[in-house]
């Protein structure tokens, strides 16, 4: 079968499983250069059709990161500095300070990329 880009969903479907079935084909083999098209095929369609990833939200992502430490808000408290500030931030009435996102940083270990993006806080 001759490739081309792939447009829709139907020549999706037939990429993958004709890469399915040839997937494990060797170097020499001559499926081997059309499963490595496919792949490049694929990514492309993939890329293009595929919404990406929303941004995580930092306060979102530091009461998981607590939820897998077992913190709990006094324990984020003692990192930030009082009971009314973590409940603030928690609750998205306060926003992070660079002091703030240092500390978490270091104990909770989230990326600093993570804590400075913005996010909305509420009414």
């Amino acid at each position: 079968m001759s490739w081309t880009i792939i447009k829709n969903k139907e020549d999706y479907l037939k990429a993958i499983e004709r890469l399915e079935e040839i997937f494990d084909s060797k170097k020499g083999e001559s499926t081997f250069d059309e499963a490595d098209l496919l792949v490049m095929l694929i990514e492309k369609y993939e890329t293009e059709t595929e919404p990406a990833f929303p941004e995580p939200d930092p306060i979102e992502v530091i009461k998981f990161k607590m939820e897998q430490k077992n913190f709990r808000n006094k324990d984020l408290a003692e990192i930030i500095g009082g009971k009314s500030k973590a409940s603030e931030i928690l609750n998205k009435k306060r926003r992070l300070t660079l002091s703030m996102i240092r500390k978490i940083n270091k104990v909770l270990g989230i990326p600093a990329e993570t804590l400075i993006k913005e996010y909305e806080l509420a009414n």
